[in-house]
């Protein structure tokens, strides 16, 4: 493992096997002026943020769940209804920020884990819905 050019006052992941992972682990290890907040997301913490999510309960929780990703991680999750009609939860896009230093595995995890509590349950997804003006809230 190479050895940060700054010293965080976190412990940082181990870097993804070569070829595995696009997520720019070293550069952003040899950049002092790089967010280095990506870098504590290992498998542990994956996990973690995986569980609250599924924890959340409503519309606000889930808010407040993309606000801590942004403190903490650095890194926008953003969910959205689609360009097109919206029939099912397939039809809202969610995404997790490409953000360098940020694994592979967690931008897929993390909007999986969104999309399964959004499947159980609908009254966050038509909250989304509605935020976003589709029932036309006045």
């Amino acid at each position: 493992m190479n050895q940060p050019a700054v010293s965080l006052p976190f412990p940082i992941r181990t870097e993804c096997p070569p070829g595995a992972c696009v997520c720019g682990y070293e550069r952003v290890l040899a950049d002092p002026q790089a967010d280095h907040r990506p870098l504590a997301i290992d498998r542990r913490q994956e996990q973690m943020l995986v569980a609250r999510i599924e924890r959340v309960t409503d519309y606000a929780d889930l808010q407040h769940v993309q606000a801590l990703i942004r403190k903490n991680v650095g890194a926008e999750l953003r969910i959205a209804p689609g360009p097109n009609e919206v029939r099912t939860v397939r039809g809202i896009i969610i995404a997790l920020e490409d953000k360098p230093g940020l694994c592979r595995k967690v931008r897929q995890s993390v909007p999986a884990a969104v999309r399964r509590l959004l499947q159980e349950k609908p009254e966050i997804a038509y909250a989304i819905l509605d935020a976003h003006d589709l029932f036309g809230s006045p």
